[in-house]
């Protein structure tokens, strides 16, 4: 069956125009269209926590993120970016310091406080059961990183919603509106977690290069005003997490890269005493 097939019933019901081939991910089929003569993005998602994190993404009301034209418990249309500009361009061309800033301020524009009462959302502390279930199963290393997490979340400061998968692939470029984020998990807790992943990304290669990591906290720490351990443990809990679930993939070499800056950030926060 021709894939495309799939967006019929929405291409009627929001009145869309396909303005562009289909393609998938891992959890969605997107479909390019036209809505009322503007470029828009149609997105179709098997995945739970994808159609959850729409309900956040319309809360946000285009700022900071895409704005939101429709959606339901399936789909989503929002407003496609259409700016020539890329992260993962930025750090092939040697600037991934200025991409790593761009996406401190991507993160602090959807962190600012809003009026109107929250959305539903999925508090952080029942985001980690995989990392605990990692510190049982194999410990070492994942104890350092569950303890971090356990620390963290008991002493949570700063709390507000969390886009949850910040990195290069998911802020782009919106033209005259700039850099927004797209696709959120639709977290609540403590600021200092949407930074963590921005230590392991765009990939094993560059967040392994030597020097990275401690370039990279001094930027991040700069732009986010965020103090300097807290945030190292962040990454810590953030990296063992992230690792518990490439493990459950079977996932060797991604669990293995995930681990490589848990390390780093362990060394940094031993360091400091």
């Amino acid at each position: 069956m021709n894939e495309s097939l799939d967006f019929s019933p929405y291409l009627e019901r929001w009145a869309l125009q396909p303005d562009g081939e289909p393609f998938a991910t891992h959890s969605s089929r997107l479909l390019p269209v036209r809505h009322r003569g503007a470029a828009a993005m149609l997105k179709i998602s098997s995945a739970e926590e994808e159609r959850f994190g729409h309900v956040l993404l319309n809360w946000w009301d285009g700022q900071g993120a895409a704005r939101v034209l429709a959606y339901d418990h399936q789909a989503l249309l929002m407003e496609r970016a259409t700016g020539g500009r890329s992260l993962l361009e930025m750090v092939k061309r040697g600037d991934d310091d200025e991409a790593t800033r761009i996406l401190c301020q991507a993160i602090e524009r959807i962190h600012a406080p809003r009026p109107g009462p929250l959305p539903e959302l999925t508090p952080l502390e029942r985001w980690f059961d995989s990392l605990y279930a990692a510190e049982r199963r194999y410990g070492g290393l994942y104890v350092d990183c569950a303890n971090a997490a356990r620390y963290l979340l008991e002493t949570a400061r700063e709390q507000r919603p969390l886009h949850g998968d910040i990195h290069h692939g998911n802020v782009l470029d919106f033209g005259e509106r700039g850099w927004q984020v797209i696709d959120p998990k639709r977290l609540y807790g403590e600021r200092g977690y949407d930074y963590a992943n921005l230590f392991t990304n765009p990939d094993a290669k560059t967040a392994q290069a030597p020097g990275r990591f401690e370039r990279q906290l001094e930027i991040v720490v700069a732009a986010s005003g965020l103090q300097r351990r807290r945030l190292l443990l962040w990454i810590l809990a953030w990296t063992g997490l992230s690792a518990a679930w490439f493990d459950e993939d079977g996932s060797r070499e991604e669990t293995d890269a995930e681990l490589a800056i848990a390390r780093l950030a362990l060394a940094s926060l031993s360091r400091e005493g």
